[in-house]
């Protein structure tokens, strides 16, 4: 149940222009003008403004959830928006959550839009979270999801779960009171590099539509504390074949979270957790420029590239000579990385390449590695203009 669950004396009125903005709301005997005044009084952050959030904040602002905020780091780039469609080419380059809000406050200028322009840590989020009754996972990564989990389960609040990757999207709710939580779903993450980001493995345009758009339905259901909430329950959807499956969850006695006797009792390191490369371990990953190995391919001690990319992806550009060995098949392949010779782990970004790196190290590999910084994209930055960033 949200924490809006007052019989009405204390919610706020609604204005004549209000009545008029949400008269569809208005003669629902599920919402009428209590509902709405619920609503209007409700607290909601959305971790994300990006695929899954932008239908968030658009259907939630115009709903006439009062305060929303918009919790992303990020700039507008023009990869997102073939899916971001709160953003548009003219905010290129601009905080998402400044984009969001300007968007927001056009399709309805009654509500607050309160902006977080950081990344979500161990270390803010039980302070962030806090002041709002339900709190709305739109993140692309695993540290940031089981964060996010951790933090609503230890202040009682509901988690609306979003995840999606290619043609598949899922959603549930996750509230540690009356059910299981992320922990009872998955109690271990998977292997750094087995499962892509939406930015490595792609995903198609309109699902974070479709899956943002459930998301904000479950979140009004908990704010009007109506309907039957996905609690204890995964909804899948395949945007392909275009089928939907419901599977039912069960809360885990023996969960260290949420179960019987609890372990986790305080945030924890999510990327120690996840097996990432933290800032701290960078060091251990030796790093080379685009320039620089430009230059280097060209004399007799040319490293050897192994290019960790999926192999669709080596049909948007590849380097000379590079060998494809998909990131996921790295360790059982380390044998064909040649010892007697530096090798560059190449990926799109440099963030891939880097996590393979380090797994490499820690498992022993003997021989020089370098990661290129910036990945295939700064390559065609720097170096090759004809190839594109994506």
């Amino acid at each position: 149940m949200a924490a809006n669950s007052s019989n009405g004396g204390d919610l706020p009125v609604l204005s004549k222009e209000e009545m008029s903005l949400y008269s569809r709301h208005l003669i629902l005997p599920q919402v009428g003008p209590q509902g709405q005044r619920r609503l209007k009084a409700a607290r909601v952050l959305l971790v994300g403004a990006g695929g899954l959030g932008s239908p968030l904040a658009l259907y939630l602002a115009a709903a006439g959830v009062g305060t929303i905020g918009l919790l992303d780091d990020d700039l507008v780039e023009s990869s997102n928006l073939q899916r971001q469609i709160i953003h548009g080419t003219e905010s290129l380059g601009r905080h998402k959550t400044a984009s969001a809000r300007e968007r927001m406050h056009g399709l309805n200028p009654h509500i607050r839009v309160l902006e977080f322009n950081t990344r979500l840590g161990s270390g803010n989020a039980l302070d962030i979270f806090q002041n709002f009754d339900v709190i709305v996972d739109g993140a692309d990564n695993f540290p940031t999801r089981y964060l996010i989990n951790d933090a609503c389960a230890l202040l009682g609040k509901p988690d609306v779960y979003g995840s999606i990757f290619r043609f598949e999207g899922q959603v549930s709710v996750f509230d540690a009171r009356r059910g299981g939580c992320l922990r009872c779903l998955f109690p271990e993450p998977p292997a750094p590099g087995t499962i892509p980001s939406c930015g490595e493995g792609g995903v198609l345009g309109v699902l974070p539509g479709i899956i943002g758009s459930i998301q904000a339905n479950e979140a009004i259901k908990l704010l009007l504390d109506g309907g039957r909430p996905l609690v204890d329950r995964l909804l899948s959807f395949d945007a392909w074949n275009m089928r939907f499956h419901e599977f039912r969850l069960q809360k885990n006695p023996r969960c260290p979270l949420c179960g019987e006797y609890p372990e986790i009792v305080e945030l924890i390191d999510y990327e120690d957790f996840c097996g990432l490369v933290k800032d701290e371990d960078a060091h251990a990953v030796r790093g080379i420029s685009a320039r620089e190995l430009h230059k280097r391919l060209t004399r007799k001690d040319a490293p050897q590239i192994i290019d960790v990319r999926l192999p669709h992806e080596l049909e948007l550009g590849m380097l000379p000579g590079a060998l494809s060995i998909p990131v996921a098949q790295i360790f059982k392949r380390a044998h064909e990385l040649d010892t007697g010779r530096d090798v560059v782990i190449v990926c799109k970004k440099g963030e891939n390449s880097a996590n393979a790196i380090y797994g490499l190290l820690e498992n022993g590999y003997p021989g020089p590695l370098l990661n290129l910084e910036g990945g295939m994209n700064a390559w065609a930055r720097e170096v090759d203009p004809s190839m594109p960033e994506y």
